[in-house]
């Protein structure tokens, strides 16, 4: 279920050695000396090989935001576009206390009030800016620091392996907004832990333990710097012959994808429906004042 502990304003809800890269002047642009970028990027390992990505939102705890999507999809398009020759692996993990707490609350309460012809395809969008993560050319690790909830695990899901600090949260959270699950949730956890506990987790929206999580092999392990455990892997994945590597992440990624495009359809159809209904704008509502929702949308379908 929701957990207290995540801010009302959101839902579904540094190692040693990096040296911070310049971004590009088109991610850069509309950020003032003030305001960080959105995402940041990092080049370490040997020859550099390896990027970490970093959200870079920790007063929102990296919520799921349009700004922060595009500015991750641009981010995604220059490494596989102008940098591609040189990555060898990519590591994504949250600056501060967050992996990503999730949905952005005004982004939440705006679907309720826009139609559902219209909320099928901007989620659609809304998913391809964390998803494209699965364009990038070699593999891809979520070093998963703090908290992941609702999209914000949807996004670790979509990535090639998991690493998670001791104790972390994280949880699919959907249902217990009065929302179907999106962002490939339906598609990428049934793969990964199986189609019985993924059926639990998603029906119950229950919140776990990073512990739990490695136990129904949600995540690959749980370490105390899920960080530079991830960057230890990746280097070696970097290290491993460039072709072998990218035609491995290929084939792997080829049969996961299976049905995919799909699933996604069905998933934002399914959002647009409950967008729409009392019981969500009640779970968005219940989460804001910090107390639990009173559900009572029960329907019969019959003629």
């Amino acid at each position: 279920m929701l957990s207290s502990r995540f801010s009302p304003r959101l839902l579904l809800g540094c190692s040693r050695g990096l040296q911070t890269r310049v971004l590009p002047a088109s991610i850069a642009r509309g950020f003032s000396s003030e305001v960080p970028p959105a995402v940041t990027v990092e080049r370490v390992g040997p020859q550099g090989r390896v990027a970490v990505v970093r959200l870079n939102r920790p007063e929102k705890l990296n919520a799921m935001t349009t700004e922060l999507g595009d500015a991750f999809s641009e981010v995604v398009s220059t490494l596989s576009r102008e940098e591609a020759e040189t990555l060898g692996a990519v590591v994504v993990t949250g600056a501060g206390k967050a992996f990503s707490a999730g949905g952005d609350l005004e982004f939440l309460r705006n679907r309720h009030h826009d139609t559902p012809s219209r909320n099928a395809p901007i989620m659609r969008t809304f998913y391809h800016r964390f998803l494209c993560v699965r364009s990038l050319p070699v593999p891809v690790i979520a070093a998963i620091n703090g908290p992941a909830i609702g999209a914000g695990l949807c996004f670790a899901l979509a990535c090639d392996v998991r690493i998670a600090a001791p104790k972390v949260k994280m949880g699919l959270t959907f249902t217990a907004l009065g929302l179907h699950p999106g962002m490939g949730a339906t598609h990428f956890l049934p793969q990964i832990v199986g189609p019985q506990v993924a059926s639990e987790m998603l029906l119950t929206g229950q919140v776990i333990s990073s512990e739990e999580a490695a136990a129904r092999g949600l995540v690959a392990r749980t370490v105390e710097d899920p960080v530079a455990a991830a960057i230890e892997s990746a280097s070696a994945m970097a290290a491993a012959g460039p072709v072998a590597v990218r035609t491995t992440v290929r084939s792997l990624r080829m049969r996961q994808d299976a049905g995919l495009d799909q699933s996604l359809q069905r998933e934002a159809d399914a959002q647009a429906q409950c967008y729409a209904s009392a019981d969500y704008a009640e779970g968005v509502e219940a989460v804001a004042e910090k107390r639990k929702p009173t559900f009572s949308q029960f329907e019969h379908y019959r003629e």
